[in-house]
């Protein structure tokens, strides 16, 4: 089922901000996909996802080597029946104001801190499908 990106329904969003685990899929230099566990954060105002990660992981080298439009990527969460997928262009984000307004976005959902890590960046996914059953 479709969902406006900017706009979705209420149940939607409430899904969106629950602790769920979800993957994301970025393409490898071979155009085969790369699915790995991570933490999503999404901002509807804003037309964003965001993942943070650690500078040298693959899912960012993948996201780097798609060149400086992006990569072209999926982030997806599901519970039983419930699901949800956001899709666009991701690219790798290194300020520091950006990257601290992604972690602290990540506490607010997971209630956790993350681990310290000098080398974090922030995969942002400016979003232009939303797709699920909330």
């Amino acid at each position: 089922m479709a969902v406006d990106v900017t706009n979705p329904s209420p149940e939607y969003l409430a899904f969106w901000r629950e602790h769920h685990l979800c993957t994301l899929t970025t393409p490898r230099s071979d155009g085969t996909p790369h699915v790995v566990p991570v933490g999503v954060t999404y901002d509807p105002e804003a037309g964003l996802a965001r993942v943070i990660t650690g500078k040298n992981t693959q899912k960012a080298a993948n996201v780097l080597a798609a060149g400086p439009d992006g990569a072209r990527v999926a982030v997806c969460q599901v519970d039983r029946r419930r699901w949800a997928t956001l899709e666009g262009r991701a690219t790798v984000r290194t300020e520091p104001e950006v990257v601290a307004d992604a972690v602290r976005r990540y506490e607010e959902r997971y209630k956790r801190t993350p681990a310290p890590n000098p080398d974090r960046v922030v995969i942002e996914i400016t979003l232009d499908r939303a797709l699920g059953k909330a």
